[in-house]
């Protein structure tokens, strides 16, 4: 199983040829793609069309739904982001936090491009699923 961040979906649905989209779809195929709550938000909330809107949700309800934040998560990754940003490295967004978090926890390989993963793989044993697949 792999979970693909926001970023990764974004291309896909938008029709972007990459080699993350196409791993993406590649596992689509196979069956073994599962999706966060935070990630499912990000990208449904991202659809202006109705029809894109209703494709998107259809596609992406038949895949297996995890939460990805909780009590004992928060603390996981507040330890994770005052990790990296004594080394420095100052994460942008809170969900990349959350999201990275949730996959080194449950070593869930994730999919990604957005460059702010990768401080969590470097450093936090994140798990590229491009390095698996």
């Amino acid at each position: 199983m792999i979970i693909a961040d926001t970023s990764v979906w974004i291309d896909y649905f938008g029709g972007i040829d990459s080699v993350e989209t196409n791993a993406l779809d590649s596992e689509l195929e196979n069956g073994t793609v599962a999706i966060g709550d935070i990630i499912f938000l990000e990208i449904l909330q991202g659809f202006r069309n109705d029809k894109d809107y209703k494709i998107a949700r259809t596609k992406l309800d038949v895949l297996d739904h995890y939460e990805m934040l909780g009590k004992s998560m928060v603390m996981k990754c507040a330890d994770n982001y005052r990790f990296l940003r004594k080394k420095g490295i100052t994460v942008r967004k809170t969900n990349d936090v959350v999201i990275a978090t949730f996959c080194i926890e449950n070593k869930v390989p994730l999919l990604f491009s957005d460059r702010d993963f990768l401080p969590f793989a470097k450093h936090l044993k994140l798990i590229s699923a491009l390095k698996k697949i």
